[in-house]
């Protein structure tokens, strides 16, 4: 079993653009594509950004006990991990990249403690989170709200993770997120 590195924040705290860089930045590093029971947004492909399932399929890989961790995020919205994906990056023999939900992000930490490493990204505040999610304009004005009132409440897990790192200037938590993980890979 290789090593997992784990990020959690709400959205809209730059966290897949500080995994995206980090990734860029280590060759023996991989991502872990979650599944999840949403449409795509933008210009996101299945099996490259996620694995895009409908609710029922979700359910029935459920009952199956396909996943390393799940969590129904909103109704009938589900995310997690597949098993298979760990299999996958493990057998090229690199460490697995996790960008996932506060939730399934302390799930992967409880059940693999030796071997992960827990990434909170932190943002500055609410406020400039939701200027965040507004200029991404993926969302509309229900789902803003609804992530909001979720990203408060995620707040308080962040004592949970190994490592807070406040992403209020992008190349500088980029760069404490790379000397952390150099640091937990050489362990």
């Amino acid at each position: 079993m290789g090593k997992l590195i784990i990020f959690s924040a709400p959205s809209g705290s730059g966290k897949t653009t500080i995994v995206k860089k980090v990734l860029q930045h280590f060759n023996n590093l991989e991502f872990s594509i979650s599944a999840c029971s949403r449409l795509p947004r933008g210009n996101e492909k299945n099996g490259i950004d996620y694995y895009f399932l409908s609710a029922e399929e979700f359910r029935n890989s459920i009952q199956s006990n396909k996943f390393v961790e799940w969590e129904e995020v909103y109704e009938n919205q589900y995310y997690g991990t597949l098993i298979s994906e760990l299999d996958r990056i493990w057998k090229k023999g690199n460490s697995v990249v996790f960008d996932v939900d506060v939730v399934g992000g302390l799930n992967i930490k409880k059940k693999y403690q030796q071997n992960s490493l827990a990434i909170f990204i932190q943002p500055p505040s609410i406020d400039e989170l939701e200027k965040r999610l507004r200029k991404r304009a993926t969302d509309n004005e229900e789902q803003i709200k609804k992530r909001i009132n979720k990203a408060e409440k995620e707040l308080l897990y962040s004592k949970d993770f190994d490592k807070v790192i406040l992403n209020d200037d992008l190349d500088i938590a980029v760069n404490q997120t790379i000397k952390l993980i150099e640091n937990f890979i050489s362990i």
